[in-house]
């Protein structure tokens, strides 16, 4: 297999793609008391069947799935992905599926692109309130395989940056970060729930048109070492 995730993007290797536009997100702004999962390997939100993502270079609509995180006990360690061999202290992923009857492409049967995942790098830095209702159930679920609702509703725009900075974004070809690591995903872009990084091979990272450089989201100062006293319960 080669085209495996995570990888390294070097920033001064990749090209402009004219067709990766902004994208068009439906039911982001929805506020929800999510269902927030440990399932033994990372914090897991459930997001129902009513968000979707579309455009953005993609060649159909996607459906959010699943809302998840990866973090390290080094604060500089947790993403998976690097950005010019720079690591962050969170990799935030929200994984889709796409819907049937929605592909521009005539080989959508035999694609490689039937999960589309938006990973957002995430930095240590001032509170965020969005991310309070979050980290207020994270003590909950402290053991492996255990689950609670949140009490308060935040929606997916709460978590992300704002609209003008989803402009900006990576693009490739690659696979789940958990086994079986199937080659199946489009990429944009607890202790230590991140895979290595993977060889990049012929593989060809590509750009959003939009000016700047891909900045991360900053981390709530709670959320870090809430997941890092999850730790211990994700190890046993």
């Amino acid at each position: 297999m080669d085209q495996q995730s995570p990888i390294n993007i070097a920033t001064a290797k990749t090209e402009v793609d004219l067709n990766l536009r902004p994208f068009s997100f439906s039911g982001y702004d929805k506020k929800q008391k999510w269902t927030v999962q440990n399932n033994g390997h990372t914090v897991m939100v459930l997001l129902g069947d009513e968000a979707t993502i579309a455009e953005g270079g993609l060649a159909a609509r996607y459906r959010a799935k699943q809302l998840h995180l990866h973090w390290s006990e080094v604060l500089d360690w947790g993403s998976e992905h690097s950005l010019d061999g720079d690591r962050f202290a969170m990799e935030m992923h929200i994984v889709h599926e796409k819907e049937k009857g929605t592909s521009r492409n005539a080989k959508a049967q035999d694609s490689k692109d039937e999960i589309a995942v938006l990973a957002f790098m995430v930095e240590a830095g001032a509170r965020n309130e969005n991310f309070q209702p979050l980290v207020d159930v994270l003590s909950n679920i402290s053991r492996p395989n255990t689950n609670t609702t949140m009490r308060n509703s935040i929606s997916l725009l709460d978590l992300l940056p704002k609209q003008e900075k989803l402009r900006r974004y990576f693009r490739y070809l690659g696979s789940l970060t958990t086994p079986g690591c199937d080659e199946t995903v489009v990429w944009t872009k607890m202790t230590d729930n991140i895979r290595p990084l993977q060889p990049r091979g012929q593989r060809v990272v590509y750009r959003s048109q939009a000016p700047g450089r891909l900045l991360p989201w900053s981390l709530p100062t709670l959320l870090a070492p809430t997941l890092t006293c999850l730790t211990a319960g994700f190890l046993r």
